[in-house]
């Protein structure tokens, strides 16, 4: 097994809301687990610890229960983290608020027979059969809606976890249920990956290669290549800026089973 991990902020005046984090359990097996901390626009947010705070909580607990209870299905782990993480500030925060903090989130798990997965709002998971073929799990419900909806705050708020709009882990448990989930045969899944949306633009915003260039990309070279590569795109003057951020945070992990 080989597991190779890279993330780094999208301005060094600014900390990293990306959470990457792989485990091997004492039974076998493995998990990793990304977050990408949503950044909320200026104003009030009901929180007093703000957005990294909320994704090593998050991070933390998702990784140890993934880890030890392989009872537990991944959105019942996913609702069990969410709770543990909205308890631990509740008496402090107004966890009401539509931008209390929040991230997006990738958990695989494998064991000997099986790669589960769940995946929720917009970060990608890449799954790599023994043939080398790539197929991309995606929560796309982000992408379906019309970027004009999304340009005003109050726009976004409206459609942030509400029917018709897009969905994140923030402090409501019963979101775990609207995640991306399955599972596949071990025997079937050679090498997988997971980014944040700050390292995913190499494919899908700047359109430098398919999902199995991307993940050729990792294997090859790195994720820490891959993040570098998407800087290199970033900066280049000649290009439109990406959606967003010009330069965003970025994660990417890559595992060979």
């Amino acid at each position: 097994m080989r597991i190779d991990l890279a993330s780094a902020p999208g301005s060094p005046e600014r900390p990293n809301e990306d959470w990457v984090s792989a485990a091997i359990p004492a039974s076998g097996g493995g998990v990793l687990v990304t977050l990408d901390g949503v950044t909320p626009p200026r104003g009030e947010v009901g929180c007093a610890h703000g957005v990294p705070w909320f994704a090593t909580r998050l991070g933390g607990r998702l990784t140890e229960l993934s880890g030890s209870r392989r009872d537990m299905p991944l959105s019942r782990i996913l609702a069990e983290a969410i709770g543990a993480t909205a308890g631990a500030h509740r008496d402090t925060c107004d966890l009401s608020h539509v931008r209390t903090p929040q991230a997006t989130v990738v958990v695989v798990r494998w064991d000997e027979d099986w790669v589960e997965h769940l995946v929720l709002s917009d970060s990608v998971l890449l799954l790599q059969a023994p043939g080398g073929e790539v197929t991309a799990v995606l929560d796309d419900r982000l992408d379906r809606i019309p970027r004009e909806a999304l340009r005003s705050v109050a726009g976004a708020d409206a459609l942030r976890n509400a029917e018709g709009g897009f969905f994140t882990a923030a402090a409501d448990p019963a979101v775990a249920a609207r995640a991306v989930t399955g599972r596949t045969p071990r025997a079937d899944v050679r090498a997988l990956a997971a980014l944040t949306d700050g390292a995913s633009r190499w494919t899908d915003t700047f359109g430098e290669g398919d999902w199995t260039e991307c993940l050729a990309v990792l294997r090859k070279e790195g994720a820490q290549s891959l993040i570098g590569r998407v800087r290199a795109l970033e900066s280049d003057p000649a290009r439109p800026q990406a959606r967003g951020k010009r330069h965003d945070d970025a994660s990417a992990v890559y595992a060979e089973l």
